[in-house]
């Protein structure tokens, strides 16, 4: 059983797991202090999104970390995937996603890591599509979510892999994160669009920052942002 996940606060519903575990973490909470949800109403992913879904369908945990290394939202990644199984893959930084025909992605969780680095201590948000019915997401995440097509009952075992994962992916020095990170990486040889710069995904450095191959010839390295596949349907 993993170290992590005690105590263990759970609630019927929540505005956000992370927001709950925020406050449990600046008034002293220990590591590895779970919160976990059967729904919320404000979850929120990366670039301020917000995260659906039916209640009792999904994996909502937050954790409370203590002197978390810089590598953490790839650790969790990493993690995540592994209790998906052989078929999840990260899209830098850490979304977990599946690769379907056509060569396009679709979501199977989202991670969103906020801290106070100068108080010692970051909340790890995970939200895991474990039973969702895709039809019952809203139409304009139908086309981009993935799910586990588990049940519901399934749920508290996903969460106990996943803690086991996390578990196991923070005590890996930084080389051996990065390159399990690495065995998972879903944007490998594709060209994508970060923002500000365009070009073919060539892994990650020894920051954890995205590598890019430019048109034009060299490399530059990405360390945040939105980064989206070109040419995919």
């Amino acid at each position: 059983m993993s170290a992590l996940g005690r105590p263990h606060l759970h609630l019927r519903e929540a505005g956000s797991t992370n927001e709950h575990a925020r406050g449990l973490a600046a008034a002293g909470a220990p590591h590895g202090t779970l919160v976990t949800a059967s729904s919320q109403s404000a979850g929120r992913g990366r670039q301020g999104r917000s995260w659906e879904a039916p209640a009792g369908s999904s994996l909502l945990m937050s954790l409370v970390l203590r002197e978390p290394s810089d590598l953490l939202p790839l650790a969790a990644g990493v993690a995540v995937a592994q209790a998906c199984g052989p078929q999840a893959q990260v899209k830098w930084p850490n979304d977990v996603v599946v690769v379907v025909e056509g060569g396009g992605l679709r979501k199977l969780a989202g991670i969103l890591a906020e801290g106070r680095p100068q108080e010692g201590w970051a909340v790890l948000g995970i939200g895991l599509n474990v039973a969702v019915e895709l039809d019952e997401l809203p139409p304009e995440l139908q086309a981009t979510a993935a799910t586990l097509g588990l049940e519901p009952a399934d749920v508290p075992a996903v969460r106990e892999r996943v803690l086991a994962e996390l578990d196991a992916a923070l005590a890996l020095g930084d080389a051996e994160l990065l390159e399990a990170w690495r065995e998972r990486d879903a944007l490998l040889g594709r060209e994508v669009d970060a923002g500000h710069v365009a070009g073919i995904a060539a892994g990650v450095d020894g920051a954890g920052r995205l590598v890019l191959e430019l048109a034009e010839g060299g490399q530059t390295a990405v360390d945040a942002g939105e980064v989206h596949l070109r040419g995919v349907g």
